[in-house]
């Protein structure tokens, strides 16, 4: 059982601390740990190239155009059994960091791309993808904010594990915790974050989340898109569409029951969204092979250029 530890925090400083101190606690109960901090890393932002997912549908297994230190990560993070996040909240979210890390893993590592992209492999005799990321995995996020600015805090966090279909166990923010490493009681919940998640690591099919119940009886999240008009509702997090109703003096967000095939986090889900990414690349393809397009295309570059420092 491994439990990787990563702080998108200052060198030393309060995320670094907390998320060692999580590491205990699996240690505790027998976890092998490790701990990465993310700004010791050179890590490139995601350019939207596609070239992953051209890759993937192509048999040439899961490359990316980029060539830094997120492929060394990566296999850091699929031979973990476990993985828990220290972030400091940054305008009222995680850091642009983490979000360069979210938006890396992208579809490179969605399960359901990489289940049809092994699919294809085999029938061609092609490259197959990296079966870790197949794998079931536990994931947990902690944040700490120096004021009560930490409401897209959960829903930043769990945008991460959707790509890979990870489980989550815990979700916290820890709002005005400037003191962390002071306050005991943060201390011990940490603590106990670690706990639960090398236990989850330890029984992988059977873990649940333990963390606090959100408003989507799904994922737990609390952030939705609201429609001026009436009372729908979309999960910010898991999709699901459905309506806000107040129940007893509390929201509650209340669904079909179908829109859970369509969840995100689900395999049903990702079969649907990776239907739809095949043919957004399908368009794209078609696209370039068009003439106007290219004359398009040169007529914004001709029109100006992107100011740059000397």
């Amino acid at each position: 059982m491994k439990i990787l530890g990563i702080s998108a925090g200052r060198k030393n400083q309060k995320n670094d601390s907390m998320c060692k101190e999580a590491l205990l606690g699996a240690q505790e109960i027998g976890a092998d740990i490790e701990f990465i901090r993310l700004l010791d890393l050179d890590i490139k932002h995601c350019t939207g190239c596609i070239a992953c997912v051209n890759a993937l549908m192509s048999g040439k297994g899961n490359l990316c155009s980029l060539n830094d230190d997120f492929n060394w990560l990566l296999d850091k993070m699929l031979d973990a059994d476990g993985i828990i996040f220290s972030n400091p909240i940054f305008e009222k979210g995680t850091p642009g960091i983490f979000h360069t890390i979210t938006d890396r893993f992208g579809p490179r590592t969605d399960k359901g791309i990489n289940i049809i992209a092994t699919k294809l492999a085999k029938e061609n005799n092609n490259k197959i993808p990296d079966q870790r990321l197949l794998e079931d995995k536990v994931v947990s996020y902690i944040g700490f904010g120096g004021s009560e600015w930490v409401s897209r805090a959960h829903c930043d966090s769990a945008m991460q594990s959707l790509s890979p279909a990870w489980k989550i166990i815990d979700n916290d923010v820890f709002q005005w915790s400037t003191n962390a490493v002071m306050d005991d009681n943060i201390v011990s919940r940490v603590h106990q974050i670690g706990i639960n998640l090398a236990k989850a690591a330890n029984d992988i099919e059977n873990a649940t989340y333990l963390g606090k119940e959100g408003v989507c009886p799904h994922c737990h999240n609390r952030n939705f898109y609201l429609d001026v008009k009436s009372t729908k509702a979309i999960c910010c997090l898991c999709g699901i569409e459905g309506n806000i109703n107040i129940v007893d003096n509390k929201i509650k967000f209340e669904f079909p029951e179908e829109q859970l095939k369509r969840a995100h986090d689900t395999l049903t889900g990702k079969k649907i969204h990776s239907d739809d990414v095949a043919e957004t690349v399908q368009v794209f393809e078609e696209m370039i092979k068009n003439d106007e397009y290219h004359k398009r295309i040169d007529n914004y570059k001709k029109f100006i250029s992107a100011s740059k420092p000397n």
